[in-house]
């Protein structure tokens, strides 16, 4: 259950949805967004340990390539961290980038889907991250059930959901239409919410992550956001995560978005165009990222 990070929510590195999507085939980009996006997942790994010491099993549910289990094995060098994903390819490159970082001896990976995989741990979690990966299963009620029972007496469970879209680019570019990034927010809210609709079991939920989480049984110990801010000018490799985020904005929301916008994406998008964002010097990254944070009661 690879999550793409940019999500419906800004939309994670275009965050785009669909259980037909070939994980394998997006693994350098959602490894990409990840790394992008690494300044505020390390905030946001810095305030979980400001409660923890010393997990013996972080858990990463939902880990995709395995940036952020890789975080999580920097942040607490005495755990265990097990990256679990129903992507193979994925987990592959989870571990290779686990040796390549020095912590493969105590780096594991479980293959299956969420939630009913987690069963397979050999222990329970002390901790268990689940970022956007959640809202990929039809029952998320059911499912926070489930992570709450994996977990350790005193465990904590934190599920990475909600935030603010993505912004790359000005709201007046220059060309078409301005706030180009409001309307294709708006397109994949749809798209999100087809995705939600038609997923196995698929249950309407009220998004209140803290009510949800004391539901599982858990207590609710704190929400935060944090902010990814990469001004411009931005990093060779920003501007190129961008280009493929907008490159697959425009291929999955063409039929949602009008012959002006998907005109705007093509010259935004033409290594050519000097008004481009392979040149234009305005890009940027500007994103928020909520955590809810739980434990189970000892």
């Amino acid at each position: 259950m690879a999550h793409e990070h940019h999500s419906h929510h800004r939309p994670h590195q275009g965050h785009h949805h669909g259980d037909d999507a070939d994980w394998g085939a997006l693994a350098a980009m959602l490894e990409a967004e990840a790394e992008v996006s690494t300044p505020a997942y390390a905030q946001a790994l810095a305030w979980l340990s400001e409660d923890m010491t010393g997990p013996g099993l972080v858990v990463d549910a939902g880990s995709g390539p395995g940036v952020i289990s890789g975080l999580f094995a920097q942040t607490f060098p005495g755990a265990r961290v097990v990256a679990v994903d129903s992507s193979e390819p994925l987990l592959e490159r989870a571990r290779g980038r686990a040796a390549r970082l020095g912590h493969g001896d105590r780096f594991g990976t479980l293959a299956g889907e969420l939630p009913g995989v987690l069963r397979e741990l050999d222990r329970p979690a002390d901790l268990l991250w689940a970022s956007r990966s959640l809202h990929h299963l039809g029952d998320q009620r059911a499912a926070l059930t489930e992570f709450a029972e994996r977990l350790a007496p005193g465990g904590t469970l934190a599920i990475l959901e909600g935030g603010l879209a993505a912004r790359y680019l000005p709201r007046d570019i220059g060309f078409g239409r301005p706030g180009l990034q409001a309307r294709i927010d708006a397109a994949q809210q749809d798209r999100f919410a087809a995705m939600r609709a038609g997923l196995p079991g698929a249950v309407a939920e009220t998004e209140d992550w803290p009510a949800l989480l004391a539901a599982a049984g858990l207590k609710h110990t704190g929400t935060r956001s944090f902010l990814l801010d990469l001004p411009a000018p931005v990093p060779d490799q920003v501007r190129a995560h961008v280009a493929d985020v907008l490159t697959r904005t425009r291929d999955i929301l063409a039929d949602a978005l009008d012959a002006d916008d998907r005109a705007t994406l093509d010259r935004l998008l033409d290594p050519a165009d000097d008004r481009g964002v392979h040149h234009r010097p305005d890009l940027f990254v500007l994103a928020a990222h909520t955590v809810h944070r739980a434990v189970r009661p000892v």
